[in-house]
């Protein structure tokens, strides 16, 4: 499959351009690091590309297709802070099951301990909740991950966790994963090219 920006151009209200004419190609199986300074519209196309927010300028497809709206969408977008991400009003295992019914394998592969399933999102640290976030969105219907700053505000050994089983799936599912982050030892380490935003 092929998830593909085409002359994409985003401004909010009549401000500036965040984005002018930026094309991306991602495929199936492909590991793709996305770096630049802050500021320079990374998050924005992050959100553009799973169809969060719609370009004003070029168009977003999946294998030269418009990107399915409702239901669960098979390019799957994590944030970087996942308190914005969570409903607070649900309890974990509702969270967790809302695109798909997680299995226990990958509950314990991310160190998501069975008691958490009953608590509320203000009583879970962040890195505890990025791993909700993150095994809500690696559904086998998932044909590509957006990963945003996922492991930013993490420990060393969280980050660790959390990237090996993001990549073991990605292989085993043959999806695609986009690496949004300033860490450029992270991106030269787990992707196969690197697409710089200026």
């Amino acid at each position: 499959m092929l998830l593909e920006g085409k002359n994409i151009g985003f401004r909010y209200g009549r401000g500036s351009w965040i984005l002018k004419g930026f094309n991306l190609q991602l495929k199936s199986g492909e590991i793709v690091g996305l770096s630049g300074p802050s500021g320079c519209g990374k998050t924005t196309l992050a959100k553009i590309l799973a169809g969060f927010l719609s370009p004003d300028e070029g168009s977003v497809s999946l294998d030269e297709k418009p990107l399915p709206k409702g239901g669960f969408s098979p390019v799957q977008l994590v944030f970087q802070h996942p308190e914005k991400a969570v409903n607070p009003r649900w309890q974990m295992y509702k969270t967790l099951n809302e695109g798909w019914p997680v299995n226990k394998t990958l509950l314990e592969s991310l160190g998501i301990e069975e008691s958490w399933l009953k608590r509320w999102p203000n009583e879970l640290s962040s890195g505890e909740l990025q791993r909700f976030c993150v095994a809500r969105a690696l559904s086998p219907c998932t044909k590509f991950l957006i990963a945003d700053e996922i492991t930013t505000m993490l420990d060393a050994i969280t980050q660790a966790q959390i990237w090996k089983v993001v990549l073991d799936i990605a292989e085993k599912n043959n999806a695609g994963v986009l690496v949004v982050s300033h860490d450029k030892h992270l991106i030269n380490r787990i992707c196969n090219r690197v697409i710089e935003i200026k």
